[in-house]
């Protein structure tokens, strides 16, 4: 056996949505915070997250996160967020997977009832309460960054599309939250390639317009991510076909999502105090939010979002690198 390299990682999935929890082999990547080591990875070290995340070892809705020492004093750990579209500064789903993934493997001290796992990542420190019952993680409530509205009842024009209305959230990545009864297109997965379509046109014509760039954070910029709410949609009960760049669905209800729809129903009076937000993904599973603070992102209010969720472990696995593979970075197809 030839390798460059040995990569272990535990693989999960959080409500539907992958994520490869990379637990070794990767050294210690320069930075005093996760946002400094998430734009040192993405000038220095990004061939390893598409060796990772692209085919034929990943495809293309892989996601994974990668774990580092802590950057904090009393953090367990650092993780920066990979996937097909580049890092994120956040994910709520991979939170959720590390978690599960560092309890069942024993990486933190495990209490039970609650295991309390506190990270640093890109957007800020995060806090994991993950229910344990027999060693096994059945939950884990995420504590997120602060969420905030960014804009409401924008108007952006879209080629093939004319006007689109949107409002713009923020929950540890900017979303377009759009009614998708008023582009006229169903909630169906049957139509799901003229939805993503239609995402794919939105944020290109949004960041080429109005790019949203985060008011304590320039480096946190732009729409990778547009929410499609279905029509049938209640305020506390809300489903979504989520659309991300360059061209994929989330299985999952999306954390940061879920955290950047809260705050835009609380922004618009549709929820009140710490109101339980049910948000179903496209695939019918469920995060569930409440919002468990106020505070203030530069002049916006702004909420601290608690969504709680699960995951499961898939596996386990090194993945290598031999020196005559024709894709170190692996392709996209």
């Amino acid at each position: 056996m030839r390798s460059t390299m040995i990569i272990s990682a535990i693989d999960t999935h959080t409500e539907g949505m992958p994520t490869r929890v990379i637990t070794g082999g990767v050294a210690a990547i320069p930075g005093a915070t996760m946002a400094e080591r998430r734009i040192y990875f993405a000038e220095h070290l990004d061939d390893l997250r598409k060796l990772l995340i692209n085919e034929p070892r990943g495809h293309a809705a892989m996601s994974g996160a990668i774990l580092q020492q802590a950057t904090t004093d009393d953090g367990h750990y650092g993780v920066l967020f990979i996937e097909v579209s580049g890092l994120l500064p956040m994910c709520g789903h991979g939170t959720i997977g590390v978690a599960t993934a560092l309890v069942e493997a024993g990486m933190v001290p495990v209490v039970e009832p609650v295991t309390e796992i506190r990270l640093d990542t890109p957007a800020g420190r995060v806090v994991a309460s993950v229910e344990v019952n027999g060693g096994h993680a059945d939950s884990v409530t995420l504590r997120n960054v602060p969420a905030y509205c960014d804009s409401l009842d924008n108007d952006v024009e879209v080629p093939g599309l004319g006007a689109v209305r949107y409002d713009m959230a923020y929950g540890g990545n900017f979303y377009a939250i759009v009614d998708l009864g008023k582009l006229g297109l169903p909630f169906d997965r049957a139509h799901k390639g003229r939805i993503l379509d239609a995402g794919l046109r939105i944020m290109a014509a949004i960041n080429e317009s109005r790019r949203p760039v985060h008011p304590e954070d320039e480096r946190i910029s732009g729409c990778k991510h547009v929410l499609f709410l279905d029509p049938a949609s209640e305020p506390a009960h809300t489903r979504h076909a989520m659309a991300i760049h360059p061209g994929w669905f989330d299985r999952s209800p999306c954390g940061t999502g879920t955290s950047a729809l809260l705050a835009r129903q609380h922004a618009r009076g549709l929820l009140s105090d710490d109101q339980v937000l049910q948000n179903d993904s496209f695939i019918g599973t469920t995060f569930y939010a409440r919002a468990v603070d106020t505070t203030s992102v530069g002049e916006h209010p702004a909420i601290v979002p608690a969504i709680t969720g699960r995951a499961w472990l898939t596996g386990t696995a090194n993945y290598l690198l031999d020196p005559t593979d024709p894709f170190p970075q692996g392709f996209v197809f």
